[in-house]
């Protein structure tokens, strides 16, 4: 069963990925807000949850942060890293850049040796504002699903325009300096065929690595409930194969 986070800061959880990680919602707690409709989003479709669309307050974020940093100090045990995720795409958020500023004022204050992270669909990177926060950030995390618009469509489902040679383009402007991050799945959606590990979509994705060159990818597949139920994990033994593939190509590369 899908579910939303229910607070401005949840957690502490362990994460497959970053370790013990406090996680940061920028967005509504009673509904999802996203400009992806992923066909595996834990939260659920964007239609499932029709309720207010409103941002948390950057002065409610920082608030709740503070407490919740300063109690983990108290009890010693300090999170691993602070990670921006929650009920869809943090980086909308218009004051995302103020409150990255803020996160790592609070980082540098109550707990120095924790990351900062992101973990976004890269729409926003067109923006300045959310390509110097990123920056900014121990991890920036950056969705590619797929080297194919239509593939992108079927298992993401953006909510605007997007095309995969523009996403590209924007994310050649961090000069390597983000982690790339790709769902690997198969299965069926709406009567069609889903599936991003053929040898057609691997070696597409993997020309996108090569001319990106990120400092990290991370491959992962399902381990949560999903809205679309004929969806297939792709098993870990795979996952590695794909991993060494990356990693020949002289690029670090993590499986979870």
């Amino acid at each position: 069963m899908t579910s939303l986070y229910d607070n401005i800061i949840f957690g502490p959880v362990r994460s497959r990925r970053l370790g013990l990680s406090l996680g940061v919602n920028l967005l509504p707690i009673e509904s999802k807000l996203c400009n992806f409709d992923c066909i595996y989003c834990e939260c659920g479709w964007n239609a499932d949850h029709p309720g207010a669309k409103r941002f948390n307050n950057r002065n409610d974020v920082k608030t709740m942060l503070r407490q919740t940093l300063s109690q983990m100090a108290a009890e010693g045990a300090l999170p691993d890293v602070i990670t921006f995720a929650g009920n869809g795409e943090p980086t909308m958020h218009p004051d995302f850049e103020a409150i990255i500023d803020d996160t790592i004022a609070l980082r540098d204050e109550l707990c120095p040796a924790a990351k900062v992270s992101v973990l976004s669909n890269a729409t926003q990177i067109h923006r300045e504002d959310v390509r110097r926060a990123l920056m900014r950030v121990d991890n920036n995390i950056l969705k590619l699903d797929s080297a194919f618009d239509a593939t992108v469509q079927l298992i993401n489902k953006p909510q605007g325009d997007y095309s995969v040679a523009r996403t590209v383009e924007l994310l050649s402007l961090f000069g390597g300096n983000f982690i790339m991050q790709t769902m690997f799945l198969r299965g069926e959606y709406l009567g069609q065929r889903v599936d991003n590990t053929t040898p057609e979509q691997i070696s597409a994705w993997l020309e996108i690595v090569k001319r990106l060159s990120p400092k990290q990818v991370m491959v992962y597949s399902l381990d949560r409930d999903t809205p679309c139920q004929t969806l297939e994990k792709v098993g870990k033994e795979e996952l590695q194969k794909i991993a060494d593939m990356v990693q020949a190509i002289g690029i670090a590369c993590s499986v979870a």
